[in-house]
């Protein structure tokens, strides 16, 4: 027994249980629901109108997720949020890391001013932007098209916020010997800096995903056509009844399930890497 241990007292031993106690009911309350709503997407109709709280289905069942497949248009909604999604992520790694390096490093005459309305578009709801978002989109005449539901989703205030702090973390002296040897900016940014900021196009790469995959407001207002329709609408319309009558609890949770993987198995791949330290800095 070491000597940190021995000197443990059974108040501080009761203190520690008591807490992991604590920390073991909140996770099970903030799982359960994803239990059931995996559980459930596996009864039938009846079963689940009349035990709904059952986490063991009686008669297990991949009957809604049949349906889902041959008798909706979930393929449809799965096919466009992927490509957005795809496009928005990648789309904002880069306007994100060209803005916020600019930001760090580069002097501008407003630079502060361009500073001030990036956290002031952070702090605007994004409800409030609504309205005029659609104003702009269909004056641009890209309504009811993927350009309106990717264009305005290329940049995030938050992205540029994370890449610029992380961009000023980096010792200049690494940009000034790759300008030493005749570096311009942007292969410094290309080719010094940028790979630098893995931890933080990382994390961007997840926010991005999970924001773009999960949005609802911003299809609403740009989109109108049913073959543009992406999960979260068409998730929306089923948790609302439209496809057909009767509760439908297994298929509505069905949809719910299948949408959730992309996003945790984005997380779980990359969720060691999110904000590190800059790899790889030069130490001044």
């Amino acid at each position: 027994m070491t000597t940190l241990a021995r000197r443990r007292t059974p108040r501080a031993i009761a203190a520690s249980s008591i807490v992991y106690a604590l920390l073991v009911v909140i996770a099970i309350i903030y799982i359960f629901p994803f239990l059931i709503n995996v559980a459930t997407s596996f009864k039938t109709d009846a079963e689940a109108a009349s035990d709904p709280l059952s986490l063991i289905p009686q008669t297990w069942t991949t009957t809604a997720y049949a349906r889902l497949f041959l008798n909706s248009d979930f393929p449809t909604w799965f096919a466009n949020s992927a490509v957005v999604t795809i496009f928005v992520t990648a789309g904002r790694v880069f306007l994100d890391s060209l803005a916020g390096y600019a930001l760090a490093r580069l002097h501008f005459r407003g630079r502060g001013i361009v500073f001030a309305g990036l956290i002031a578009v952070m702090a605007v709801p994004a409800v409030v932007l609504l309205i005029p978002k659609f104003l702009v989109i269909n004056q641009l005449g890209i309504y009811d098209s993927y350009a309106g539901m990717i264009i305005p989703l290329l940049v995030d205030a938050a992205g540029v916020f994370i890449m610029k702090n992380f961009f000023e973390s980096i010792p200049a002296s690494v940009e000034e010997q790759a300008r030493i040897d005749g570096a311009g900016t942007f292969r410094i940014f290309w080719s010094v800096v940028l790979p630098m900021a893995r931890p933080a196009l990382i994390t961007i790469i997840i926010l991005s995903f999970q924001g773009s995959w999960n949005e609802l407001s911003h299809f609403i207002i740009s989109t109108q056509s049913p073959d543009l329709t992406t999960l979260t609408k068409g998730v929306a319309s089923l948790a609302s009844g439209q496809l057909s009558q009767g509760t439908q609890y297994p298929l509505k949770l069905a949809a719910a399930a299948i949408m959730t993987i992309p996003v945790a198995v984005m997380f779980f791949i990359f969720q060691r890497r999110i904000m590190n330290a800059s790899e790889g800095a030069v130490k001044e």
